[in-house]
């Protein structure tokens, strides 16, 4: 008789039950949340090699007990059960801690989902800053065939705000929706490969209600983005990311971006890093836009991001509210409203890269919840985050 290979020890499952029809399903998303690119194809955002090890102890931090829900528990309980992979801590720049699930090793990439779109936005910001991006912009002076869908009247602030009165729904779930055709274009459902991603883009229609005036969460908008920033920097986007980011930023581990039949960039969620190179974003974030003592967004930029920009008005008419009472949106960022002054990016499954200025706390969590979208957990991993910034 056969035993189990170290893999189904490991994960539970045999890797050939992992399928492009079940990869973001539990538990097959514990492995491949880490390994997208034998899945979909991808391409690479190269960094310099740096070697680094675990900062494993949190100070006893792990068995310290949180009150995020109705019964306490201990930070390592409240882990588990929000189905973390990672999680690294930073301090005023220095790392607190680094904690890994059993079926996760330090140095290993990471889908980050929608946290894609608050890395992306940093490239507009940079392409802001050299005069080469202007937000204000119609989406037509870039991509000119974009007039006869819902972005003809668009602006690119539209786009990065998320207030494109866009006809789509993320029907993340339902496979006959136009949200399982976007997948499919994207090359994240089996049935794909007959229509690119811009097409697909192309073809989506607006409401009637004016552009601006709601926050609305779709995803397309941010790879429209993407395509955006190719077509203002002359670059493709795994390029520009490397050259503009992840380079100057010093990360340490390689990223990868999943790409459609066409190459095109899934800049609204198929980015995948290292826990520790999310967490080293934050602090960019955090640095007013610096890192290594290099200036890699413009400091105006990320207040205008991070603390001043966005509208409540719109914020308040969106379906997120209930997460963020007083919050808004700005960049693909979110200002949570809170009075620390908190900011975050979060992306489904329970990704998330939180930023305290007030305690200089940065958070980043990867995660494989069996859920796209938790509600109710979202509301503890909030609390969670306020009092481990605290902590630590």
């Amino acid at each position: 008789m056969t035993g189990k290979t170290a893999f189904e020890t490991r994960y539970g499952f045999r890797r050939n039950q992992v399928l492009l029809a079940n990869w973001r399903e539990n538990p097959f998303n514990r492995w491949s949340f880490q390994n997208v690119g034998e899945l979909v194809p991808s391409a690479r955002v190269a960094a310099l090699p740096v070697n680094e090890a675990p900062a494993e102890d949190f100070g006893g931090l792990l068995d310290e007990k949180i009150a995020v829900a109705s019964t306490p528990e201990t930070v390592a309980a409240f882990l588990s059960r929000s189905h973390t992979d990672a999680l690294t801590v930073m301090r005023g720049g220095r790392i607190v801690g680094d904690w890994f699930a059993p079926h996760m090793d330090f140095g290993a990439r990471h889908i980050i989902f929608s946290i894609s779109k608050s890395v992306t936005a940093i490239m507009a910001g940079i392409l802001e800053g050299e005069g080469v991006f202007d937000p204000e912009a119609p989406v037509t002076a870039y991509i000119p065939e974009a007039r006869d869908s819902a972005y003809g009247e668009a602006t690119v602030r539209h786009v990065l705000d998320m207030s494109v009165s866009l006809d789509f729904e993320e029907a993340y779930l339902d496979p006959e929706s136009a949200f399982a055709r976007y997948r499919r274009a994207t090359l994240w459902n089996p049935g794909g490969g007959t229509e690119s991603l811009r097409e697909f883009l192309l073809t989506l229609q607006r409401l009637a209600e004016p552009h601006g005036q709601t926050f609305r969460y779709r995803s397309p908008n941010s790879d429209l983005l993407g395509l955006l920033l190719e077509r203002a920097s002359g670059q493709r986007f795994a390029d520009l990311m490397r050259e503009k980011l992840w380079l100057p930023l010093g990360a340490a581990g390689e990223a990868s971006v999943a790409v459609d039949m066409e190459g095109t960039a899934r800049t609204a969620g198929g980015i995948s890093v290292t826990p520790r190179d999310l967490a080293r974003v934050g602090e960019m974030m955090r640095q007013g836009g610096t890192a290594n003592g290099r200036r890699i967004v413009p400091e105006a930029w990320v207040r205008d991001t991070t603390v001043t920009g966005g509208s409540s008005e719109a914020w308040q008419r969106g379906a997120m509210l209930p997460l963020f009472p007083k919050g808004r949106y700005r960049n693909k960022w979110y200002q949570t409203g809170h009075e620390n002054g908190a900011y975050c990016g979060i992306g489904i499954h329970g990704q998330w890269l939180y930023v305290d200025p007030r305690t200089e706390v940065v958070i980043a969590k990867m995660s494989s919840q069996p859920e796209p979208v938790d509600d109710p957990l979202d509301l503890e991993i909030v609390a969670f985050f306020e009092a481990l910034s605290r902590m630590v």
